[in-house]
C-alpha cells in the first residue's frame, strides 16, 4: 500500500523511500560533520580553568588549527571572543570605526543590521550601498578611501561577493568582512581582508556564543593609533596602554569561554584535516551545492533566490518556490520536519517566502540528493493540503 495524503480530489505522491541519512539543513548552527558524537570529545580540560597551562593549551591548539584550515598567513591575528560572529563584528566596529568615512554594503538581514549600528549606534553617517533580495550591489560604487563593511557571503539571502578583485589593493580605508558562511567554504584571499569575523556554528558545524576575530597589520595598525570618541564595554576593549592586547590572539580570551565549545571546534578542525584540509572542505562544499542545483534545475518550481550563478552562495542557498507565501513554506517544513526528512528548512524570517538549504562541508551530497524527492512530496503535500 502507498502511503498517500488525500484532500477532496487532491492526491500527494507516495512517500520516498529513502530519507537523508542525516537531515540536517540548517543555516546554523549547521550540521555536525559526519561522525560526530559527544562520546568523541576530549573532555579533560573541562573543570579545569580556561587560564590554566592545559587551558591556555587547547585554546592556542584550536587557533593553530584554524590558521592551517583557514590558510592565514603570519601577517594575521586570530582571537576567540564572545558573542558570536555579531559580537565579533560589533567589537571591530566599536573599536576600529571613526577614523575614517564608513560605506556599508547590505544585500540581506545581516548586513542591514551592520547599517544599523553604524548609522544609529556609533552615529556615523554611512554611505550605504544596497540590493535587494537576491542581488548584489555594484561593488564598483565603493570608495576604498572609507572603511566598508560587508558581508562575504549573505546567509539570509543566498548571495555572495564573487571574489575578491573589487576590493583595491591600495586601500586607504579598512574592509570589514562578515566571513560567517563563508570561511572554510570559499578560498578567501586575505591581502584583501582588513578585518574577519565568523563563529564556528556555520561551516565547522560547531557549538554557538563564540565569535571568531581576525585581524590584518592594518587593523592592527589601527588599533593602536586610534581611539574612539566614545566608552568601550570591557568585552570589547582589544588594546592596553596603547598596544594591542596579544594575549587575545593566543589563547587568553577576554571572557571565560565554554571549554566544551572549543573542544567541539576542534573535533570539526581535526575532522576537516582528515577529509583534505582546506581544499576539502571547498570540494565537499561545491559538490553539495551542485547537487542542489541539480534538484533545481530538474523542477519548474523550484528556482534559485540569487539568480547569477557567479554571486551565488554555496553554503546558504535559498530557493523560490512557485506561487508560495510564508503560511505555504511553513507547511512544506514541517511536513518535512514530522517525516524526519529535512529540518530547518524554511528561509529566513526577514528574507521572501522560499526554502533554504544548507550546503557546507558538513553535510554529506548524498543527503542533498535524497532531499529532492521529499521537496517533490512536500510541495504537492501543502498543495493538496490547502
Amino acid at each position: 500500500m502507498t502511503d498517500t495524503l488525500v484532500t477532496g480530489a487532491q492526491v500527494a505522491p507516495a512517500k520516498p523511500a529513502t530519507r537523508p541519512a542525516r537531515p540536517h539543513f540548517s543555516s546554523g548552527p549547521c550540521a555536525k560533520p559526519p561522525g560526530w558524537d559527544a562520546a568523541k570529545l576530549n573532555v579533560e580540560v573541562l573543570g579545569r580553568s580556561h587560564r590554566s597551562k592545559l587551558g591556555k593549551t587547547r585554546l592556542q591548539y584550536c587557533i593553530d588549527l584554524m590558521r592551517e584550515l583557514l590558510r592565514l598567513p603570519d601577517t594575521h591575528r586570530i582571537g576567540i571572543v564572545p558573542g558570536s560572529d555579531t559580537g565579533a563584528f560589533e567589537m571591530a566596529m566599536w573599536t576600529m570605526l571613526g577614523a575614517r568615512p564608513v560605506t556599508t554594503l547590505a544585500w540581506e538581514s545581516f548586513g542591514e543590521g551592520w547599517v544599523t549600528d553604524a548609522a544609529k549606534q556609533l552615529k556615523l553617517d554611512p554611505n550605504v550601498i544596497r540590493a535587494d533580495y537576491g542581488q548584489l550591489p555594484d561593488l564598483a560604487q565603493v570608495d576604498f578611501s572609507h572603511d566598508v563593511l560587508f558581508t562575504w557571503n549573505g546567509t539570509t539571502s543566498g548571495v555572495r561577493v564573487p571574489n575578491g578583485d573589487w576590493i583595491a589593493a591600495d586601500r586607504e580605508g579598512l574592509t570589514f568582512a562578515d566571513a560567517t558562511s563563508a570561511v572554510f567554504a570559499y578560498d578567501l584571499p586575505w591581502d584583501k581582508i582588513d578585518v574577519a569575523t565568523f563563529s564556528w556554528q556555520k561551516v565547522l558545524g560547531g557549538e554557538g556564543a563564540h565569535g571568531v576575530l581576525i585581524l590584518g597589520p592594518r587593523a592592527v595598525e589601527r588599533l593602536e593609533t586610534y581611539t574612539p570618541a566614545w566608552p568601550l564595554p570591557k568585552v570589547f576593549r582589544l588594546v592596553s596602554k596603547g598596544k594591542l592586547a596579544e594575549g587575545v590572539f593566543k589563547g587568553e580570551t577576554i571572557n571565560t569561554p565554554s571549554m566544551l565549545a572549543v573542544e567541539d571546534a576542534i573535533f570539526a578542525l581535526e575532522w576537516a584535516k582528515s577529509v583534505g584540509g582546506a581544499a576539502g572542505l571547498i570540494a565537499r562544499s561545491d559538490a553539495n551545492a551542485a547537487a542542489l542545483d541539480r534538484i533545481v534545475a530538474a523542477r519548474d518550481w523550484l528556482g534559485h533566490l540569487a539568480p547569477d550563478p557567479a554571486s551565488r552562495s554555496k553554503t546558504s542557498v535559498c530557493l523560490t518556490v512557485a506561487g508560495a507565501d510564508e503560511a505555504f513554506i511553513k507547511t512544506m517544513a514541517g511536513l518535512l520536519e514530522k517525516e524526519g526528512a529535512a529540518f530547518d528548512v524554511a528561509g529566513y524570517r526577514d528574507a521572501p517566502a522560499g526554502l533554504r538549504i544548507w550546503c557546507g562541508a558538513t553535510v554529506d551530497a548524498a543527503d542533498i540528493e535524497a532531499l529532492g524527492p521529499w521537496l517533490d512530496w512536500a510541495y504537492s503535500a501543502a498543495k493538496a493540503s490547502n
